[in-house]
C-alpha cells in the first residue's frame, strides 16, 4: 500500500493558547490557521477563547475582536461586514463560506477557521488570488459591442433582464471555485465555476454582441470541458448563486452553434 506524507515545512503543528477573561460565562474557541512566511516556521493553529457576551454575532466580529483586543499579529481580509465585498471569504467548520455572513451559534463545539482551500497563502488567513484575477481578466468581463452606441443606455427588455439574475449578484468570494475539485486539480487551465459564471453573465446579456468570440474563447478541453458536475460550487456559494448551472448553460451554448 502507497503511504503519502507531507513535507515537513508544511505539517501544521499546535500554537499558542489565549484564555479568556476571568469571569466570562458564555465562552467559545476558535482555532485559527496562523502562518507568517517571514517567520520560516511551519504553519501552527492559535487558538483564542472568546467571551460572546462582549463579541458580536458573527465569526468575522469574533475576528475582529481578536485582532484588535487578543492578538494584534492575525491577518485576513475583510471589509464590508454585508456580504457584499467577498473580501472575507475563509473555510469555517469546514465549509468555505464569508466570514461576515456565518453566525457563531451555527457551529457547534469549537470554531476552525482556515484560509480557502488549495490557494497559495500570502500570511494567516490570506490567500493569493493573483492568479484567479489573471484567469477574471482572461474573459474580458466587459459589455462589447459591434454596433454603433445608441443615443441613451442599450436598453433590454423585462424578460431579458431576467436573465441576468442568479449571475450579476456574484461578487467573486471565490468560495466556488476553491471548493471545486476540478479546479484543485486544474486550476492552471480550468477556470472554475466562479470564473465561468462570470463568463456566462456575459453571454446572457442580450446587449453583448460577442457571443461567438466569447464561445470560441472557452472552446477549450480544460477552460470549460474540466467542469464535471460534483457540485460543490452550488452547495457553498454564500449568495446561494448556481455556478454549476452556468456552466451548463454555457456547454449548451456550444451544442446549440454546432
Amino acid at each position: 500500500m502507497a503511504e503519502f506524507t507531507l513535507p515537513a515545512n508544511s505539517k501544521v503543528g499546535t500554537g499558542k493558547t489565549f484564555a479568556a477573561p476571568a469571569g466570562a460565562k458564555r465562552v467559545k474557541t476558535f482555532t485559527v490557521y496562523r502562518w507568517d512566511p517571514d517567520s520560516k516556521a511551519n504553519p501552527r493553529l492559535d487558538r483564542y477563547d472568546i467571551d460572546l457576551d462582549a463579541c458580536g454575532p458573527m465569526v468575522l466580529d469574533a475576528l475582529i475582536k481578536i485582532k484588535n483586543e487578543v492578538d494584534t499579529t492575525l491577518t485576513f481580509r475583510r471589509s464590508c461586514r454585508e456580504g457584499v465585498c467577498g473580501s472575507c471569504a475563509m473555510n469555517i467548520d469546514g465549509t468555505n463560506t464569508l466570514a461576515c455572513l456565518k453566525y457563531i451559534n451555527e457551529v457547534k463545539g469549537d470554531v476552525a477557521i482556515y484560509p480557502l482551500p488549495h490557494m497559495p497563502v500570502v500570511k494567516d488567513l490570506v490567500p493569493d488570488l493573483t492568479h484567479i484575477y489573471a484567469q477574471y481578466h482572461s474573459i474580458q468581463p466587459w459589455l462589447q459591442t459591434e454596433t454603433a452606441p445608441p443615443d441613451r443606455e442599450r436598453k433590454q427588455s423585462i424578460d431579458e433582464r431576467a436573465k441576468l439574475d442568479g449571475l450579476w449578484e456574484c461578487i467573486l468570494c471565490f468560495c466556488c471555485s476553491t471548493a471545486c475539485p476540478s479546479y484543485w486539480w486544474n486550476g492552471d487551465r480550468y477556470l472554475g465555476p466562479a470564473i465561468l459564471l462570470q463568463a456566462y453573465r456575459w453571454l446572457a446579456d442580450s446587449r453583448d454582441e460577442k457571443t461567438g468570440d466569447r464561445l470560441d474563447a472557452l472552446e477549450d478541453p480544460f477552460r470549460l470541458y474540466r467542469c464535471h458536475t460534483i457540485m460543490n460550487c452550488t452547495r457553498t456559494c454564500p449568495k446561494g448563486l448556481n455556478p454549476a448551472k452556468a456552466i451548463a448553460e454555457i456547454k449548451k451554448m456550444m451544442v446549440a452553434r454546432r
